[in-house]
């Protein structure tokens, strides 16, 4: 007796199963990141790191790449600095702005996560077997760039 083929997925189930997908994911992360001494990270800081990016930003271009207001940003930048990931420096060409730099913890974290995330992305693989390299070619057909990723926290809020 043979089974039939599963019904196709509607498209708000495929957004569901997509959004539970990352949810374990980073979920997965922070029990990690708390196993090593990172147990005050938040997704959000996740974000916020990459948004800072190597050469940093002031408030409003981290509001502008994370898609939050100024005065969002500058919470989030509170948080960073109070559990040590990131700093504020006077901005050599204008004293009246702050830079926001990515601390060596921040570094730490940042190395540790991708670290984790590719051991949970092994994991997962294994669980999926010889259908993971399809799988994420169908990913990348999904969502071909990258870029729009960042301003994730915002647009959850809007």
């Amino acid at each position: 007796m043979s089974s039939s083929p599963p019904a196709p997925m509607s498209g708000a189930e495929l957004a569901l199963r997509l959004l539970a997908a990352f949810r374990d994911l980073v979920d997965a992360l922070h029990v990690e990141l708390a196993e090593h001494g990172h147990s005050d990270a938040r997704p959000l800081h996740g974000f916020a790191l990459q948004a800072i990016g190597p050469d940093g930003a002031t408030a409003v271009e981290l509001g502008d790449r994370l898609g939050v207001s100024k005065q969002a940003a500058g919470k989030t930048v509170d948080a960073l600095v109070d559990r040590g990931y990131a700093r504020r420096d006077a901005d050599p060409g204008d004293a009246r702005r702050k830079i926001v730099t990515i601390t060596p913890r921040g570094h730490e974290m940042l190395a540790l996560s991708a670290e984790i995330f590719g051991r949970l992305r092994d994991a997962r693989a294994a669980g999926i077997g010889d259908d993971m390299p399809a799988f994420e070619r169908s990913l990348r057909a999904l969502a071909p760039d990258l870029g729009s990723g960042l301003d994730s926290p915002g647009w959850f809020a809007r």
